[in-house]
Parts: structure tokens; C-alpha cells; sequence
């Protein structure tokens, strides 16, 4: 099987670490609000792959993670008067409600990140020891991006076109502009946790790097998640990781292509941001699964009713093919312990056809 790897630029044949098993880690929703299709879109890719690689007779152990404590949902909480904690399990039920009507499998493994705080310590220590990071007077601290020298070798971006760019935020204590936050110090009315670096919470970055360590074995075999997420979260996600670990982190990162509302790219600022529940008050939610899936998983793909209806029609002709089948086999005069050859051939035409197309 051959998979685009973003790190490379290319596509590469695909073959597990360890024969027989993937280890696979796929970027989960941050849990503030309902999904929409963007989200959507990323969870279907990337249950496409692990179908088709339990299909070939791999073993995939999947994790798909959740983000329950975050500055989007703090501000949520405060907006809707709930705790965190309530705001995340609002919009984890939602999630799950959305996606098992869309057919989307559930990961082996949905950790939280406020499960992770103790191992996400550990690495933000571990990280310091080895002199990427630093704690400041405050009690935030910071991940040393100069440390790592390979920094960028995702995203293709250059250390010093970034630092051109950077500033620090006032209240900032970084020793450079682009360094990132391991761990926040506490404010008043934010969730905290006990630490060596007194009280606080994770940032973003760190989160995935502790659960992904915690739960797979490393290296990954696959990381996914959609193109928005390669920079700067999966380049902060190398760089920590591999900088603690002094090894490898992953070997095939995979992202999926955005999705646009009538050609236009979807914002909550544009006004075109669209849930799966707007789309589910008008069309069943495989026509949206079938819509997903029929562009190329890295192009981007444009929403519009016009697009949903056409979906629409083709998953009729579909189901109307597959009727039409149905009923002639079951007029045809076999004794059922063969197809017919014709039709035998036909499958096999179909089969060949779709692992042509996967692999």
C-alpha cells in the first residue's frame, strides 16, 4: 500500500514497524462545541484507512484523543455558566452521537488529556533535564525550539522565516519568540493541577506527545489529522518528542485536505460554518458519508447544498444497482453453491478494482 507521507513529500510503500500491527494516532476534537464538517471529514479519512488496513489482516490498535482542557473551553464554560469538565462531557457525547451516525468506528483508545497530566509532567521534566525547555519566574514552561534541530522538517518552514515573524506577547517570559508553552502557569478560575513547576495546565501541544507515548508503542506507524494540524501543532509534537525521546516519533504522518463551503474557506468569522447537525436536519447522514468520500482524501473539498444533493442521487444509484443485483440473481437458475462465472468475474473486476484504487 502506498501513503502520502507529509513529512516526505511523497508517497511511500507502507509496511508496519512490527509485521502483522499498525500503531496508529489520530488527532480527536478539542470538546467546546458541535462538530462540524471539517471534523467530519477527518474522522471518515481516517476511518476509511483502518477498515481497509483491518481488511488486509492487520492488526491496527487506533487512538483518537480527546482535548478536555483548553482555553476555548474555559471561555465556554464561563459563556454557558458550567465547570470545564461539564462543557467537555457536553460536547464528548455530542461527538460520539455524531459520528456513530455517520458510521465512524470508535478508536480502541479515546483518551482525555486531563487523564495524562501525571505522564505530561513526567515529559515536560524530562524535556527540561535534557536542556530543551525551561521553566520561567511565573511558572510557565516553555519548549526551547532552537534545542531541535530539526524543527520544521514537517511543515517545511524555516526556523528563521518563523522567527521573523515572532513577537512575544506581553506578560510572555520566553527566551524567544518561538518557543511554545509546555505548561501554563494557574490563573484564577481556570482548571489546575499540582507540579514541580507549581500549579497549572498543560498546553496543547504537550498532550498528544504524552498520550500517544503512553498508549503505542514508538515509533507510530501512522499520525493523521487534517492539513490545519501540521503546523504548529505536529511540528511541536516531533519536536518535543523526539527531542525527549532522542529517537524517532512517528513514520508516516497522513493529513486529510479542508473542507470549503461554496469555495470559500470555513470560518466561524465568514459566517459559513456548518455543523453535522444542520447538515443531518437535511439529508440522511450516509449521503454525507458517501459525499466524503468522493473526492481524493488530500484535496480540498467543497460543501454546498447543490454538492449534497448530487451526493444524494448518486447514493440512490447505488442502492437501486445493488436492488437491481439482488433481484437478478435471485430470478437467476443457480443452485447457490456457485455464482454464476459471469458474475463471479465481475466481482473479482469490482475487488481488483477497489484494492487497485486503495493501495
Amino acid at each position: 500500500m502506498l501513503l502520502y507521507n507529509t513529512q516526505t513529500r511523497s508517497k511511500e510503500t507502507f509496511t508496519p514497524r512490527v509485521p502483522g500491527r499498525v500503531s496508529m494516532y489520530v488527532c480527536g476534537i478539542t470538546a467546546y462545541d458541535l462538530c462540524h464538517i471539517g471534523h467530519a471529514r477527518s474522522c471518515v479519512v481516517f476511518d476509511v484507512l483502518v477498515r481497509h488496513l483491518r481488511g488486509q489482516g492487520l492488526d491496527v490498535r487506533f487512538v483518537r484523543n480527546f482535548t478536555d482542557v483548553d482555553d476555548k473551553i474555559i471561555n465556554r464554560a464561563n459563556a454557558e455558566g458550567l465547570s470545564s469538565v461539564e462543557v467537555a462531557e457536553k460536547y464528548i457525547a455530542a461527538f460520539h452521537q455524531d459520528m456513530d451516525a455517520l458510521g465512524v468506528l470508535r478508536a480502541d483508545e479515546e483518551p482525555r488529556a486531563t487523564e495524562y497530566i501525571g505522564p505530561m509532567i513526567e515529559l515536560a521534566l524530562r524535556l527540561i533535564e535534557r536542556g530543551h525547555a525551561y521553566q520561567t519566574a511565573s511558572g510557565d514552561v516553555y519548549f526551547r525550539v532552537r534545542s531541535f534541530p530539526g524543527y520544521g522538517k514537517l511543515s517545511g518552514r524555516d526556523v528563521e522565516d518563523l522567527r521573523s515573524g515572532a513577537r512575544v506577547a506581553p506578560g510572555e517570559e520566553k527566551e524567544d519568540p518561538l518557543d511554545f508553552a509546555l505548561w501554563k502557569a494557574a490563573k484564577p478560575g481556570e482548571p489546575m493541577w499540582d507540579s514541580p513547576f507549581g500549579q497549572g495546565r498543560p498546553g496543547w501541544h504537550l498532550e498528544c506527545s504524552a498520550m500517544s507515548e503512553g498508549l503505542l508503542d514508538l515509533p507510530l506507524d501512522i499520525h493523521g489529522g487534517g492539513q490545519d494540524l501540521v503546523f504548529p501543532h505536529h511540528e511541536n509534537e516531533i519536536a518535543q518528542s523526539e527531542a525527549a525521546l532522542g529517537r524517532e516519533f512517528c513514520r508516516f504522518w497522513v493529513h486529510n485536505g479542508f473542507v470549503r463551503i461554496n469555495t470559500e474557506k470555513m470560518s466561524k468569522s465568514l459566517g459559513n460554518f456548518v455543523t453535522l447537525r444542520d447538515i443531518y436536519a437535511g439529508y440522511l447522514p450516509e449521503v454525507l458519508r458517501f459525499f466524503l468520500v468522493s473526492a481524493h482524501y488530500r484535496s480540498p473539498l467543497d460543501y454546498s447544498h447543490e454538492a449534497m444533493d448530487e451526493a444524494e442521487k448518486g447514493l440512490r444509484r447505488l442502492y437501486a444497482a445493488m436492488e437491481s443485483a439482488t433481484q437478478a440473481l435471485s430470478r437467476a437458475k443457480w443452485s447457490g453453491a456457485a455464482l454464476p462465472a459471469e458474475v463471479s468475474e465481475e466481482l473479482a473486476r469490482l475487488e481488483a478494482g477497489y484494492a487497485e484504487a486503495m493501495d
